[in-house]
């Protein structure tokens, strides 16, 4: 599976760290690629660009809050950005929602929580059904 993933200088530690972990996925990383000051809507952008381009690709977006990069990577159409600070929410976020990014915030979660997030998201499937029609409603 092609994996996007894109953080800012807060969430570069943990990007790291989740690509070195998940080794049974391609990531096209979309950077920040240090730990030096930088803006995520420079990152995310791309991010959210490539998923519209790539069919059943999906995203994680990681900064300190999580907040920063799921809100930018929501004012793309195609994009459905899910914060999450568990497995549960991570989980939801893909049966419920169809959620094609997960957002991380690495100053609230450990990386052992974070790889868990990852792993359950990019392995649940979207449920369908009633839930189809409340995302179908979504795009404005």
């Amino acid at each position: 599976m092609h994996i996007s993933i894109a953080c800012d200088h807060a969430g570069y530690e943990l990007k790291t760290w989740l690509k070195s972990k998940l080794k049974d996925y391609h990531f096209e990383d979309f950077g920040t690629h240090s730990n030096d000051s930088v803006d995520y809507p420079d990152f995310v952008h791309p991010l959210a660009d490539n998923l519209a381009l790539k069919e059943n690709q999906l995203g994680i977006i990681i900064c300190g809050s999580g907040n920063g990069v799921a809100i930018t990577a929501n004012k793309h159409k195609h994009i459905r950005a899910a914060l999450c600070w568990n497995t549960e929410i991570a989980s939801l976020a893909r049966q419920h929602n169809n959620a094609n990014v997960i957002s991380i915030p690495a100053r609230f979660v450990s990386k052992e929580l974070a790889l868990r997030m990852v792993e359950t998201f990019l392995n649940t499937d979207f449920e369908g059904g009633r839930h189809q029609r409340r995302v179908n409603k979504i795009t404005c």
